[in-house]
Protein backbone atom coordinates (compact mmCIF):
# COMPACT_ATOMS: atom_id res chain seq x y z
CA UNK A 1 0.00 0.00 0.00
CA UNK A 2 1.37 3.41 -0.93
CA UNK A 3 1.96 5.90 1.87
CA UNK A 4 0.15 9.24 1.99
CA UNK A 5 3.49 10.98 1.46
CA UNK A 6 4.22 8.97 -1.67
CA UNK A 7 0.78 9.67 -3.10
CA UNK A 8 1.53 13.38 -2.89
CA UNK A 9 4.64 13.07 -5.03
CA UNK A 10 4.33 14.13 -8.68
CA UNK A 11 3.96 11.29 -11.15
CA UNK A 12 5.45 10.78 -14.58
CA UNK A 13 8.23 13.33 -14.04
CA UNK A 14 10.16 11.60 -16.80
CA UNK A 15 7.61 13.09 -19.24
CA UNK A 16 8.38 16.62 -18.07
CA UNK A 17 10.73 18.67 -20.24
CA UNK A 18 14.26 19.09 -18.95
CA UNK A 19 14.97 22.29 -17.06
CA UNK A 20 17.94 24.14 -15.61
CA UNK A 21 18.89 23.19 -12.07
CA UNK A 22 17.89 26.62 -10.72
CA UNK A 23 14.28 25.87 -11.69
CA UNK A 24 14.26 22.24 -10.54
CA UNK A 25 15.67 22.67 -7.02
CA UNK A 26 12.59 24.49 -5.59
CA UNK A 27 10.27 21.84 -7.05
CA UNK A 28 12.43 19.03 -5.73
CA UNK A 29 12.51 20.55 -2.24
CA UNK A 30 8.71 20.83 -2.16
CA UNK A 31 8.60 17.04 -2.38
CA UNK A 32 11.10 16.46 0.44
CA UNK A 33 8.42 15.76 3.04
CA UNK A 34 10.23 13.27 5.25
CA UNK A 35 11.32 14.24 8.76
CA UNK A 36 15.05 13.90 8.03
CA UNK A 37 17.30 16.17 5.98
CA UNK A 38 17.17 14.43 2.59
CA UNK A 39 20.18 14.40 0.27
CA UNK A 40 19.99 16.10 -3.09
CA UNK A 41 21.62 13.70 -5.51
CA UNK A 42 22.93 14.02 -9.05
CA UNK A 43 22.81 11.10 -11.47
CA UNK A 44 24.73 11.30 -14.73
CA UNK A 45 25.23 8.98 -17.66
CA UNK A 46 28.31 9.55 -19.76
CA UNK A 47 29.14 8.45 -23.27
CA UNK A 48 31.83 5.99 -22.13
CA UNK A 49 31.49 3.51 -24.98
CA UNK A 50 33.64 4.96 -27.75
CA UNK A 51 34.51 3.18 -30.99
CA UNK A 52 38.22 2.95 -30.29
CA UNK A 53 38.30 3.07 -26.52
CA UNK A 54 36.25 2.93 -23.35
CA UNK A 55 36.26 5.89 -20.99
CA UNK A 56 36.62 5.21 -17.28
CA UNK A 57 36.64 8.37 -15.22
CA UNK A 58 38.17 8.45 -11.77
CA UNK A 59 38.76 11.89 -10.39
CA UNK A 60 37.46 14.09 -7.60
CA UNK A 61 35.70 17.39 -7.01
CA UNK A 62 36.02 19.72 -4.05
CA UNK A 63 32.45 20.82 -3.40
CA UNK A 64 32.60 24.55 -2.52
CA UNK A 65 29.46 24.29 -0.37
CA UNK A 66 30.50 21.03 1.27
CA UNK A 67 28.57 17.76 1.16
CA UNK A 68 26.49 18.20 4.29
CA UNK A 69 27.80 14.89 5.60
CA UNK A 70 30.08 14.28 8.54
CA UNK A 71 33.06 12.40 7.12
CA UNK A 72 35.21 10.16 9.33
CA UNK A 73 38.77 10.55 8.05
CA UNK A 74 41.49 8.01 8.84
CA UNK A 75 45.20 8.51 8.21
CA UNK A 76 47.97 5.94 7.87
CA UNK A 77 51.30 7.64 8.47
CA UNK A 78 54.64 7.44 10.22
CA UNK A 79 54.59 7.96 13.97
CA UNK A 80 56.47 11.24 13.49
CA UNK A 81 53.51 12.67 11.55
CA UNK A 82 50.74 11.32 13.75
CA UNK A 83 50.35 14.47 15.85
CA UNK A 84 50.18 16.65 12.75
CA UNK A 85 47.40 14.45 11.36
CA UNK A 86 45.46 14.67 14.65
CA UNK A 87 45.92 18.44 14.85
CA UNK A 88 44.70 18.73 11.25
CA UNK A 89 41.40 17.05 12.14
CA UNK A 90 41.89 13.36 11.38
CA UNK A 91 39.52 11.15 13.37
CA UNK A 92 41.71 8.03 13.32
CA UNK A 93 45.49 8.01 13.02
CA UNK A 94 47.87 5.07 13.11
CA UNK A 95 50.65 3.09 11.50
CA UNK A 96 51.41 -0.63 11.79
CA UNK A 97 48.85 -1.40 14.51
CA UNK A 98 46.17 0.44 12.55
CA UNK A 99 47.08 -1.56 9.44
CA UNK A 100 46.42 -4.76 11.38
CA UNK A 101 42.97 -3.48 12.34
CA UNK A 102 42.21 -2.68 8.70
CA UNK A 103 43.40 -6.16 7.72
CA UNK A 104 40.94 -7.59 10.27
CA UNK A 105 38.11 -5.67 8.61
CA UNK A 106 37.78 -2.68 10.94
CA UNK A 107 36.74 -0.08 8.39
CA UNK A 108 35.04 2.50 10.59
CA UNK A 109 35.86 5.45 8.32
CA UNK A 110 34.66 6.97 5.03
CA UNK A 111 37.96 8.36 3.77
CA UNK A 112 41.47 6.95 4.09
CA UNK A 113 44.61 9.03 3.55
CA UNK A 114 48.13 7.61 3.45
CA UNK A 115 51.64 9.01 3.24
CA UNK A 116 53.76 7.76 0.30
CA UNK A 117 56.24 5.93 2.54
CA UNK A 118 53.43 3.93 4.21
CA UNK A 119 51.70 3.12 0.93
CA UNK A 120 53.95 0.10 0.34
CA UNK A 121 52.50 -1.58 3.42
CA UNK A 122 48.95 -0.38 2.83
CA UNK A 123 48.92 -1.60 -0.79
CA UNK A 124 49.00 -5.18 0.52
CA UNK A 125 45.47 -4.63 1.85
CA UNK A 126 43.97 -3.98 -1.58
CA UNK A 127 41.57 -6.92 -1.28
CA UNK A 128 40.10 -5.38 1.86
CA UNK A 129 40.01 -1.72 0.84
CA UNK A 130 39.51 -2.00 -2.93
CA UNK A 131 35.96 -3.41 -2.98
CA UNK A 132 34.88 -0.67 -0.54
CA UNK A 133 36.42 2.09 -2.64
CA UNK A 134 38.66 3.08 0.26
CA UNK A 135 42.13 2.50 -1.20
CA UNK A 136 44.07 5.80 -1.29
CA UNK A 137 45.12 7.01 -4.73
CA UNK A 138 47.66 9.70 -5.72
CA UNK A 139 45.30 10.91 -8.47
CA UNK A 140 42.64 11.55 -5.83
CA UNK A 141 45.03 13.40 -3.56
CA UNK A 142 44.80 10.75 -0.84
CA UNK A 143 48.40 9.54 -1.11
CA UNK A 144 50.36 12.58 0.00
CA UNK A 145 52.76 14.09 2.50
CA UNK A 146 50.56 17.18 2.69
CA UNK A 147 48.29 15.68 5.32
CA UNK A 148 46.84 19.00 6.44
CA UNK A 149 45.44 19.80 2.98
CA UNK A 150 44.23 16.26 2.29
CA UNK A 151 42.38 16.06 5.61
CA UNK A 152 40.88 19.53 5.13
CA UNK A 153 39.67 18.66 1.60
CA UNK A 154 38.10 15.41 2.84
CA UNK A 155 36.32 17.15 5.70
CA UNK A 156 35.07 20.05 3.58
CA UNK A 157 33.48 17.90 0.91
CA UNK A 158 35.87 16.24 -1.50
CA UNK A 159 33.85 13.71 -3.50
CA UNK A 160 35.06 11.06 -5.91
CA UNK A 161 33.68 11.02 -9.45
CA UNK A 162 33.74 7.53 -10.92
CA UNK A 163 31.62 5.86 -13.57
CA UNK A 164 30.50 2.23 -13.62
CA UNK A 165 30.73 -0.04 -16.67
CA UNK A 166 27.49 1.38 -18.04
CA UNK A 167 28.66 4.97 -17.76
CA UNK A 168 26.61 5.88 -14.69
CA UNK A 169 27.88 8.40 -12.12
CA UNK A 170 26.12 9.22 -8.87
CA UNK A 171 27.03 11.76 -6.19
CA UNK A 172 25.42 14.03 -3.64
CA UNK A 173 25.23 17.79 -4.15
CA UNK A 174 24.20 18.50 -0.57
CA UNK A 175 21.10 18.45 1.60
CA UNK A 176 17.57 19.82 1.49
CA UNK A 177 18.64 22.32 4.16
CA UNK A 178 21.21 23.82 1.77
CA UNK A 179 20.25 27.08 0.11
CA UNK A 180 19.52 26.76 -3.61
CA UNK A 181 22.66 28.76 -4.35
CA UNK A 182 24.85 26.30 -2.42
CA UNK A 183 23.49 23.36 -4.42
CA UNK A 184 24.03 25.23 -7.69
CA UNK A 185 27.64 26.02 -6.74
CA UNK A 186 28.33 22.34 -6.07
CA UNK A 187 26.69 21.36 -9.36
CA UNK A 188 28.77 23.91 -11.25
CA UNK A 189 31.96 22.57 -9.64
CA UNK A 190 31.08 19.04 -10.82
CA UNK A 191 30.49 20.24 -14.39
CA UNK A 192 33.81 22.11 -14.41
CA UNK A 193 35.66 18.94 -13.40
CA UNK A 194 33.87 16.87 -16.05
CA UNK A 195 34.58 19.47 -18.72
CA UNK A 196 38.27 19.33 -17.80
CA UNK A 197 38.21 15.53 -17.87
CA UNK A 198 36.60 15.57 -21.30
CA UNK A 199 39.58 17.54 -22.56
CA UNK A 200 41.88 14.82 -21.22
CA UNK A 201 39.94 12.02 -22.92
CA UNK A 202 39.36 11.05 -26.55
CA UNK A 203 35.64 11.71 -26.68
CA UNK A 204 33.58 11.83 -29.85
CA UNK A 205 30.55 14.06 -29.27
CA UNK A 206 29.29 15.06 -25.84
CA UNK A 207 30.62 13.37 -22.72
CA UNK A 208 27.39 13.70 -20.71
CA UNK A 209 24.41 11.91 -22.26
CA UNK A 210 21.85 12.65 -19.54
CA UNK A 211 21.56 14.23 -16.10
CA UNK A 212 18.91 13.84 -13.38
CA UNK A 213 18.36 15.41 -9.98
CA UNK A 214 16.56 13.64 -7.16
CA UNK A 215 16.23 13.59 -3.38
CA UNK A 216 16.67 10.58 -1.09
CA UNK A 217 12.97 9.69 -1.05
CA UNK A 218 11.80 11.73 -4.01
CA UNK A 219 11.41 11.41 -7.75
CA UNK A 220 13.85 12.28 -10.52
CA UNK A 221 13.83 15.44 -12.58
CA UNK A 222 15.67 15.67 -15.88
CA UNK A 223 18.32 18.38 -15.93
CA UNK A 224 19.12 20.67 -18.81
CA UNK A 225 22.82 21.44 -18.77
CA UNK A 226 23.86 25.10 -19.14
CA UNK A 227 26.12 24.00 -21.99
CA UNK A 228 27.08 20.80 -23.76
CA UNK A 229 29.94 18.91 -22.15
Amino acid sequence: MSSKRYKKLPVETKKLPSALIEKIIPELKKNCTTKFDESIDLSLQINNKQKKNEINLRTFVNLPSGSGKKITVAVVCEDSKAQLAKDSGADIVGSDEFLEKIKAGELNFEKLICTPSMMIKLSKLGKVLGPKGLMPNPKLGTVTDDLKKAISDAKLGQVEIKNDKDGNIGLSLGKKSFSDDKVVKNFTAVLEVLEREKGNQTVKGDLIKSAFLTSTMGVSYKLKLPKNI
